[in-house]
């Protein structure tokens, strides 16, 4: 089978395209014909090893796929030769064949394509968990996305408005918050240019925000707490702005309002059933229109390497894909 694979730890310059001998399915394992990888900004630093998961060499990667079942090992019941299937699997994905462990798997449904599959489990899974598990978002509730035109910023933004909710996107430039528009936000804030604080409190009649959902951390995280209305929900979600900021705890008591983590990796390990029911609900609405992931770019299996070294200069918006079989 044909794999990229990281020799050495460097840039996507570095890696390399090569054949390896089929893989076997062990106990509980089950080999999945790769037919499309979701790539995303991690793959960029693990193969650099700079990333909290760090993979022996030589590894490849890719850590979302949608494929066919090929071969099971033993004791495997819950799939069988044909299935189509989605996985989330850290690493390994960019391969024509990968090994998965059984409970990695969700049924894919036949309503739903391969490539728009393999983009849902990282992006989509953590803005289910955070927006609905964790923040609890309802139908009419305002929610502010920080962070907004991101992979996980976009993911969100569908999400949200699937629900109901009025969304409130927040990013720099007027570029990204054209296709923050384009992808369902009602209003945008560019808090590079504008006042958070005062932008979120204006735009919900001095209220205040229901929801919060903050991926970027650093100098925006206290603005938007206090731009937080009563009981309003504040979702850490991560700090693509550098800094992790720190919150002055009054603010919480003034308001009456909550900071809730949201770590999506630790979700889907220790709640697993309700990661695959947020997986199931999202493909659905993805398969019935609802929700429209934007694909950046699909590429062969052959350009991940370019593909890579498209995310790492920060010139993608949405997914890029690579495809196999």
């Amino acid at each position: 089978m044909k794999a990229v694979v990281c020799r050495r730890h460097g840039s996507a310059a570095d890696l390399v395209v090569q054949d390896l001998a089929d893989p076997v399915a062990g106990p509980g394992e089950v080999v999945v014909g790769m037919r499309a990888c979701a790539l995303n900004f991690f793959d960029t630093l693990i193969i650099r090893d700079r990333y909290q998961f760090k993979p022996e060499l030589p590894f490849s990667p890719g850590g979302e796929i949608a494929g066919v079942v090929e071969s099971v090992g033993a004791g495997v019941t819950g799939f069988a030769v044909g299935d189509r299937v989605v996985a989330y699997v850290k690493w390994g994905g960019a391969r024509e064949k990968v090994v998965v462990d059984e409970e990695d798997l969700i049924a894919l449904p036949d309503a739903l394509d391969f490539v728009r599959a393999a983009t849902l489990s990282v992006t989509y899974g953590t803005a289910m968990h955070g927006l609905i598990d964790r923040g609890e978002l309802k139908a009419g509730e305002t929610v502010a996305i920080l962070g907004a035109s991101g992979g996980v910023g976009q993911a969100a933004i569908e999400v949200a408005k699937a629900v109901g909710a009025r969304v409130i996107a927040c990013a720099s430039g007027a570029d990204k918050l054209a296709f923050c528009r384009k992808v369902g936000a009602d209003e945008t804030v560019d808090y590079d240019a504008e006042d958070l604080k005062a932008r979120l409190k204006d735009l919900t009649g001095g209220k205040g925000v229901d929801v919060v959902y903050d991926a970027v951390g650093d100098k925006y995280a206290e603005p938007a707490v206090r731009a937080t209305g009563w009981r309003g929900r504040y979702l850490v979600v991560g700090f693509a702005a550098g800094e992790i900021p720190k919150i002055p705890l009054n603010l919480l008591l003034l308001k009456g309002c909550d900071l809730r983590g949201v770590f999506w990796g630790d979700h889907l390990v220790r709640e697993p059933e309700a990661f695959k029911a947020e997986m199931a609900t999202i493909m659905g609405w993805v398969a019935d229109g609802r929700v429209v992931p934007h694909i950046h770019s699909v590429r062969p299996l052959a350009e991940t390497a370019a593909a890579i070294e498209e995310i790492a200069a920060r010139k993608v918006k949405g997914k890029v894909v690579v495809t196999a079989g």
